[in-house]
């Protein structure tokens, strides 16, 4: 009885595809139709999991509680093979679906889906390629695992600065790394990319591909999805890493700041977090050197009397890992934005303090358990000369600093407050900003910090245009548009 009525729900389906193309579906029994029939046509290295098992917990599990959302099914594919069955299907049936590879995304919708949910991990490979100095890193890892395995081979990728952040999502969107100030972006160290188009076409691409290499490069999972990214290697020993908390230090820890940012080292990396949280503010800074030993380039800061901190020469990945129990990742609710600038000034900083202590005391008034932390990245004025053009960022003629803001509570009542808060915040700086000199007007947010609701333009400025022609001609039918995200 059970299979003559999949029967008549799939038969009735493929009748909706014949008489004109449905909107995405949202019937439980379409849905369920979806999984079985993907579940007939994968091979033995993949698996579609039922709301009842473990394994679907898990794959539709994600790092933030404002990114969770129960699917019809999960799939596992373990192939590029697969992964077309499975995009014919969906673009077929117009079933929604989400793609998930660290599951770190923060805007509601983005990786997640009340459809078919599709976890990448079983694409786990990490192969080093001395002859032709390059990387093949598959999109299911996160970046904590990619730099475990390479740990013993002496050579790295430029890529995340926490460890349990999805390469693919990271990379696709641009992606920021300790190392990006040496070799720019991690979308500039790309090679190649092994894509499956939105028709099911497994393919290879390169710079050769001109308008696709140049949407992929930080135009996220608009031109189908990506099972494998090629990079550039790069020789890595141990590296100097100081991490230092300090109260009522404001004044001291921005003269440091200002002066860091004229200096000319690029193997450095800063990160100045201002936290409110609790009723009380502090700044934490992380310090990294691409050497077992730092230049001067600290002195500034290390001279700042601080709570505690350690100091330590070890690994890229041992480093990387210390990371991992960031307040930021505690499965809370949580928004992030982007306040983009071109230089950490005197009054830019006192903006960022400003707005931390004002909404954190604001917003903590109506949740005890109101976390607002900012974060200033500055970055060496050559961070985008690194690269050719790309979907991001639209304006490679000066670096953009891409400042994070993250805000985390509890009540989930307050979502659109919160949401409010991060917009009023970036909107503030941004002003600080113009009336400081800076050329911020087109200024592009970070695509991995935008908050949802950001237009386009914020994020890839005057490449709209020509990212949504490029998207017209991969996918007439809009089967990207079955998922979330930025979309163009």
């Amino acid at each position: 009885m059970a299979l003559a009525m999949l029967l008549v729900l799939c038969t009735f389906s493929l009748a909706l595809l014949l008489y004109g193309r449905p909107e995405a579906l949202e019937n439980p029994s379409d849905l369920l139709c979806t999984c079985n029939k993907i579940a007939a046509a994968i091979s033995g290295t993949s698996q579609v999991f039922s709301p009842s098992g473990p394994e679907y917990l898990f794959d539709i599990e994600h790092a933030f509680y404002s990114s969770n959302e129960a699917s019809a099914c999960s799939v596992e594919p373990g192939s590029a093979e697969d992964v077309s069955k499975i995009l014919c299907i969906l673009g077929s049936t117009r079933t929604p679906f989400a793609v998930k590879g660290g599951g770190h995304s923060t805007n509601p919708g983005f990786s997640l889906t009340t459809g078919v949910q599709i976890l990448m991990s079983r694409f786990n490979q990490t192969n080093v390629n001395s002859n032709f100095g390059t990387v093949e890193v598959g999109a299911g890892l996160t970046w904590g695992q990619v730099y475990a395995t390479l740990e013993p081979t002496g050579v790295n990728v430029v890529g995340g600065r926490v460890p349990g952040i999805g390469v693919a999502g990271l990379t696709l969107g641009g992606g920021y790394s300790y190392l990006s100030s040496q070799y720019g972006l991690t979308v500039d160290n790309v090679t190649g990319y092994e894509l499956v188009l939105p028709n099911g076409t497994v393919t290879n691409v390169t710079s050769k591909n001109n308008d696709l290499w140049f949407g992929l490069r930080g135009g996220l999972n608009n031109f189908g999805i990506v099972t494998k990214f090629i990079f550039q290697s790069h020789p890595q020993g141990d590296i100097w890493a100081f991490f230092s908390t300090a109260e009522d230090q404001l004044d001291a820890i921005k003269e440091a700041l200002v002066h860091f940012q004229q200096e000319n080292d690029t193997k450095t990396s800063v990160i100045v977090f201002m936290t409110y949280t609790l009723d009380q503010f502090f700044t934490s800074v992380i310090y990294f050197y691409d050497a077992p030993t730092p230049s001067g380039v600290f002195d500034d800061f290390l001279a700042v009397p601080a709570i505690d901190g350690s100091v330590s020469r070890r690994s890229f990945s041992d480093f990387v890992q210390s990371l991992n129990s960031q307040p930021a990742f505690n499965g809370l609710p949580t928004f992030y934005n982007g306040a983009p600038v071109t230089q950490y000034s005197p009054a830019i900083f006192d903006a960022f303090v400003n707005q931390t202590k004002l909404w954190g005391a604001r917003l903590g008034s109506l949740d005890k358990n109101v976390s607002l932390i900012s974060s200033l990245e500055p970055f060496d004025k050559s961070l985008f000369s690194h690269g050719s053009a790309s979907a991001y960022p639209p304006d490679r003629s000066h670096a953009v600093l891409p400042s994070s803001l993250t805000l985390q509570w509890s009540n989930a009542s307050l979502d659109e407050t919160m949401a409010y808060a991060l917009r009023n915040i970036s909107d503030t700086i941004h002003a600080t900003a113009l009336a400081d000199g800076q050329n911020v007007s087109h200024a592009a947010v970070y695509v991995n910090y935008a908050l949802f609701g950001t237009p386009l333009e914020n994020i890839y400025g005057g490449n709209v245009e020509r990212l949504r022609k490029i998207r017209a001609g991969i996918d007439p039918e809009d089967v990207m548009g079955l998922a979330g995200g930025w979309k163009f």
